[in-house]
């Protein structure tokens, strides 16, 4: 049984593979850490930048992807002529 959260349409987010939000932020936040913390040797600080800079685009799309079912559900409920 998978616990995984539950994804948007492909067109919510870039990459059919990418984490739930709530992981993709987790991940990111744990790269934030990592790369703060300054004992990560910089091939590897590399590989996290990259990674992070693909986790913070990805939660960006996800975002960008509910604000746009939010407002076609509010401008959808409005009376006709308004």
């Amino acid at each position: 049984m998978s616990t995984a959260t539950t994804s948007p349409t492909s067109d919510d987010h870039p990459a059919d593979d990418f984490p739930g939000y709530e992981q993709a932020v987790a991940e990111l936040t744990d790269i934030v850490r990592q790369l703060e913390s300054g004992d990560v040797p910089l091939s590897s600080a590399m590989d996290l930048w990259e990674r992070g800079e693909k986790l913070a685009a990805g939660c960006t799309a996800w975002l960008d992807g509910a604000s746009a079912r939010i407002e076609a559900a509010k401008q959808a409920s409005e009376p006709s002529g308004q």
